[in-house]
């Protein structure tokens, strides 16, 4: 009887530590990954911007009937 509840908690201790380092090793790389996304997601809004202030770029507003148009500003811009 013994020895089956010795091979029992063995087994469970092994399948605990297993359990713990794949968590911790799911844990590290989406914190990785969700870190590397917020550096992408900066980095091409930050273009964005800089792209936004060329002269050759139009800002589109939604019209009365829903289509997106140039604004009045815009016509400026362009010349």
């Amino acid at each position: 009887m013994s020895g089956f509840v010795l091979r029992v908690l063995i087994f469970g201790l092994i399948g605990l530590a297993i359990y713990l380092g794949i968590s911790k090793i799911w844990r590290d790389w989406t914190k990785q990954f969700r870190t590397d996304e917020i550096e992408e997601r900066t980095r091409r809004r930050e273009r964005d911007l800089k792209d936004r202030k060329t002269h050759d770029v139009i800002d589109l507003q939604r019209d009365g009937d829903g289509i997106f148009r140039p604004g009045d500003d815009d016509k400026d811009k362009r010349r």
